[in-house]
C-alpha cells in the first residue's frame, strides 16, 4: 500500500522521507514487508507527506494498527528479553563502534551478520553487549531478543531447548515447533531470514551450541558473548575485550560514586581503579561497597585491597565476588590443567613461556603448550606473539589462592625450590655463550630451555629476567650460594650487551655475599671488580667504584687471583679518568695491560689498551689516542693474536668509533665520518646500543660542520631513538631538540 502511494505521488524513498521525517531505511522495512506494524505517529507523518485524502489515510492507518496488533499476541510478553542497560555504563567506545558497524552492515553477500565478543570473567561482555543491543534496538523492528546459554554452568543450555524459546519468543505456537533439532534450526532460520531482529547469545558454552542458533543469512543479525575463544566458529567477525585502560576504569568508577554524596579523593580513586586491574566486575563490587557504606572512602577501601591476601576477599558485594566469576571458569578446565594454572602461581615473573610452565607442572613442554591452550581459551591466560603468557593480577591471586587452597604447603615449597634450580641452571647456562674460551655450553639439564645459540641465549635471558633474577634472590634466601655466584659469574661477559639494564647492582652484590659465605675471596673479588663496573658505566659513580676496586684489590691480593688484580687496577683506571685524575688513570690501566698480556688473556688486555686510548684522548693527546687505537685495530683484525672472535666483535666497532672521535678532534671530518658511519653499523649487528646512539650523536655533529643538514638530522633522531630504548631520556631529548633545530 504505501509503495503504491509512494509511486503514485512520484517520489523517491528520499524524497518521501525527507518530506515526512520518517528515515529511508525505517521507509525501506515497511515497503518489504519487514517492519508491519509501524507507530501511529509515523503513519499519519506518511499520509502528511504524501497528501493522502481521508479514506487513503484511514485506510493506511488501520493496517499499521493490525500489524501492531498482529506482533503484540504473536509473541509471548516477557520471553527472551533484553534485559536492562545500567546507567552507569563507561567507556567502551570502540566495542560500541564496532558492534554498531557490524549491525548495520547491508544484506550485500559476504556481509557480516554474526559478532562474536570474547574475554575472560568480569571483562564486561554482557554488560556491553546489552548496551549495544539498547542502543540499536530502533534498528530491529521485529525485535531484539536475549538468551542466556549457561555456558559457565556444569549443564549449559541444550540447543534444542535454546532453539524452543527463540522461536517461541518469535511468534511460533508449541504445536508448531518441530520436536527434532534439525526442524527447529530450520524453521529458526527461515524466520530470521525474513525479519529484521537481533539476537543476542549471552555466556556460550561451545561451538557446537552456538551454530544451530545462528542466522543463516538475510535480515536476522546475532551478537555472542563466550569465555572461550570458540576458534571453530566459522564465519563470524570477532572482538577481544581486554581490561579497561586506566583512564576508563577511573571514570566509570567515578560514575558508580557519583550519587554517593561524598566527594572522594581523586588520586585515591584512581589507585582503586589500579587495584581492580581495570576489570568492570570489579570495579563494580569496589564501587557497590562504597556506595552502601557511606563512612568509607576510596583511600579507605584502597588500603584494604592494598594487601594482596585479602583483595580478593574484599571484592565482593552482596552476590557480587570476583573469586565466584574466576571459579567458573576454573571448574571447567581439566584436572591437569587446574594443577597447572595454580601452580603458575609460583612462577615469580611477570609472564613465562612453555618451557617454564612445563617445570611448574612437572609435563613436558608439548602438554603444557596444550593446557596453555586451555587456560587461554578460556581467558585464565593471557597469550602473547611472542610465545609468553601472563595473568591479569587478580586472576594471579586468584590462582594463588587456589593452590594454597588444594595443594599442601611443603609440596608448594618442594615446587619453588625446584623452580628456581631450574631457573638459575638456564640462565647459568644462558650466560656462558658469552664468556670467552668457554665454549658451547652444554643443556642445564633434561628438561632445559633451548639454548642453542648466543641470540637464543640472550633473547632468553631479556625474556625472563624477572624470573631469573627471582630466582637468585630466592636462592640466596635459602642458602643455595653455589648456584647463586655461578649465575652471578656467567653474567660478566653479559652484561657488557645489556649495560644500562638497571639489575646489575643487584646481581653482583647477592654473587660478592654468596662468595664470602662460600669463604671464597678470590670469587668475591670478581663480584666485587663486577661492582666497580656497575658505578662507572650504568651509575656513573666513580667514586663508589674506586671504593669496590680496593675491596677486590684487597681480596684478590689474599687470593693471589691475578687476574682479579688486574681487573681491579682496569676498573680503577676508569673511575680515576672520570675523576680527572688522567696521570694516575693512565698507570691504572698500563699496569691492567701487563697483567693481561702476562697471563695471556689477549681479551682483557684488548679492554686495557682502549682504556688507555680513551685516557689520551681526555688528556687532549688526541694524535697519541688515535695511535693507540690504530694498533688495538690492528691487534683485533690479526687472526693470530689470540683474540677470542666474539670478544674482538664486540671490541672492534667501539675502536672503530674512537678513530672516528680523535679524526675529528684533529680536523679531518670527512675521514672521521667514515670511521664513524661504519662503526655504527657494526654495533647495530652486535647490538651495542648505547656506545651506537653516543657514536650517533658525535656523527651528527660532525655532519653538521661538514655543511650535510639533512644527513645530521637523520642521525641526530637515529641518536634520539636508542638513548630512548637504553632509558636514557635526557640524552634522547637532547638529540631530538638537535634534530628538530637541524630540520
Amino acid at each position: 500500500m504505501l509503495r503504491r502511494h509512494r509511486h503514485a505521488a512520484r517520489l523517491t524513498l528520499e524524497q518521501l522521507a525527507a518530506a515526512s521525517g520518517v528515515s529511508d531505511r525505517t521507509l525501506s522495512d515497511m515497503e518489504r514487508g519487514r517492519s508491519k506494524g509501524p507507530q501511529h505517529r509515523t503513519v499519519t507523518a506518511l499520509a502528511d507527506a504524501l497528501g493522502l485524502g481521508d479514506a487513503d489515510r484511514r485506510h493506511l492507518v488501520e493496517l499499521a494498527r493490525e500489524g501492531r496488533l498482529r506482533d503484540h499476541w504473536a509473541r509471548p510478553t516477557g520471553l527472551c528479553e533484553l534485559p536492562r542497560s545500567v546507567d552507569d555504563f563507561t567507556g567502551r567506545v570502540a566495542g560500541l563502534a564496532w558492534t554498531s558497524e557490524l549491525l548495520r552492515a547491508g544484506d550485500a553477500p559476504g556481509a557480516a551478520g554474526v559478532g562474536l565478543i570474547t574475554g575472560s570473567a568480569g571483562l564486561g561482555k554482557t554488560t556491553l553487549t546489552i548496551r549495544a543491543a539498547h542502543t540499536l534496538r530502533p534498528d530491529f523492528p521485529d525485535g531484539v531478543f536475549f538468551l542466556d546459554l549457561f555456558g559457565m554452568s556444569p549443564q549449559p543450555l541444550p540447543v534444542e531447548e535454546a532453539l524452543g524459546l527463540l522461536l517461541r519468543a518469535l511468534g511460533v505456537a508449541d504445536q508448531q515447533i518441530p520436536a527434532d533439532v534439525t526442524g527447529r534450526a530450520s524453521m529458526y532460520r527461515s524466520l530470521l531470514r525474513d525479519r529484521r531482529v537481533l539476537i543476542v547469545l549471552d555466556n556460550a558454552a561451545s561451538e557446537e551450541q552456538v551454530r544451530p542458533l545462528l542466522p543463516g543469512g538475510g535480515a536476522g543479525r546475532a551478537l555472542v558473548t563466550s569465555r572461550r575463544l570458540l576458534a571453530g566458529l566459522e564465519g563470524v567477525r570477532r572482538l577481544a575485550l581486554g581490561p579497561l585502560p586506566p583512564q576508563e576504569a577511573t571514570e566509570l568508577l567515578t560514575g558508580i560514586l557519583k550519587d554517593r554524596g561524598a566527594a572522594d579523593d581523586g588520586s585515591a580513586v584512581g589507585r582503586l581503579a589500579q587495584l581492580c586491574g581495570g576489570l568492570p566486575l570489579a570495579l563494580r563490587i569496589a564501587g557497590n561497597r562504597l556506595v552502601s557504606r557511606r563512612g568509607w572512602n576510596a583511600a579507605d577501601l584502597a588500603a584494604r585491597l592494598a594487601n594482596e591476601e585479602r583483595r580478593l576477599d574484599q571484592l565482593s558485594a552482596g552476590d557480587l565476588k570476583i573469586a565466584t566469576a574466576f571459579g567458573l571458569s576454573y571448574e571447567q578446565l581439566a584436572a591437569a590443567t587446574r594443577r597447572l594454572f595454580r601452580r603458575l602461581a609460583l612462577v615469580p615473573g611477570h609472564d613465562f613461556d612453555a618451557a617454564l610452565a612445563a617445570v611448574v607442572g612437572g609435563t613436558s613442554v608439548e602438554e603444557a603448550w596444550n593446557a596453555l591452550d586451555e587456560l587461554v581459551d578460556l581467558g585464565l591466560l593471557q597469550d602473547h606473539t611472542s610465545g609468553r603468557y601472563r595473568f591479569h593480577d587478580l586472576v594471579r591471586l586468584f590462582a594463588r589462592d587456589r593452590l594454597r587452597q588444594e595443594e599442601a604447603a611443603a609440596e608448594s615449597d618442594a615446587l619453588t625450590v625446584t623452580l628456581t634450580s631450574w631457573l638459575l641452571r638456564t640462565a647459568t647456562t644462558a650466560g656462558r655463550w658469552f664468556e670467552p674460551g668457554y665454549g658451547v655450553p652444554g643443556p642445564a639439564g633434561p628438561d632445559a630451555a633451548e639454548l642453542s645459540s648466543p641470540e637464543a641465549a640472550d633473547h632468553w635471558l631479556r625474556a625472563n629476567v624477572d624470573n631469573w633474577l627471582s630466582a637468585l634472590r630466592h636462592g640466596a634466601g635459602i642458602g643455595r650460594f653455589a648456584d647463586v655466584l655461578d649465575c652471578a659469574e656467567s653474567m660478566d661477559w653479559f652484561s657488557d650487551r645489556w649495560m644500562h639494564a638497571p639489575h646489575w647492582y643487584e646481581v653482583f652484590t647477592l654473587g660478592a655475599e654468596a662468595a664470602a659465605a662460600l669463604d671464597d675471596p678470590a670469587r668475591q673479588a670478581r663480584q666485587l671488580n663486577m661492582l666497580a663496573w656497575v658505578h662507572l658505566l650504568p651509575r656513573d659513580d666513580p667514586e663508589a667504584a674506586l671504593r669496590y676496586t680496593a675491596q677486590a684489590m684487597d681480596r684478590a691480593t689474599r687470593s693471589g687471583a691475578s687476574i682479579q688484580i688486574a681487573l681491579a687496577h682496569h676498573h680503577a683506571g676508569g673511575a680515576l679518568r672520570r675523576l680527572g685524575r688522567l696521570d694516575e688513570a693512565i698507570a691504572s690501566e698500563t699496569r691492567a695491560s701487563e697483567i693481561h698480556r702476562s697471563n695471556g688473556d689477549m681479551d682483557r688486555y684488548c679492554h686495557s689498551l682502549g682504556a688507555i686510548g680513551t685516557c689520551l684522548r681526555d688528556a687532549g693527546q688526541h694524535t697519541e689516542a688515535l695511535e693507540q687505537y690504530l694498533g688495538l685495530l690492528a691487534l683485533l683484525n690479526d687472526d693470530r693474536s689470540g683474540v677470542t672472535p666474539s670478544v674482538a666483535a664486540v671490541i672492534r666497532p667501539i675502536a672503530l668509533a674512537r678513530v672516528g672521535e680523535c679524526l675529528g678532534l684533529l680536523g679531518r671530518r670527512a675521514e672521521a665520518i667514515i670511521e664513524l658511519t661504519e662503526a655504527v653499523g657494526f654495533m647495530e649487528q652486535a647490538h651495542l646500543p648505547v656506545p651506537q646512539a653516543r657514536s650517533l650523536e658525535t656523527l651528527a655533529a660532525l655532519l653538521a660542520e661538514e655543511g650535510r643538514t639533512e644527513e645530521g638530522r637523520r642521525a641526530y633522531a637515529r641518536a634520539a631513538e636508542v638513548y630512548e630504548a637504553v632509558g636514557d631520556a635526557e640524552a634522547a631529548g637532547r638529540c631530538r631538540d638537535l634534530a628538530n633545530a637541524a630540520g
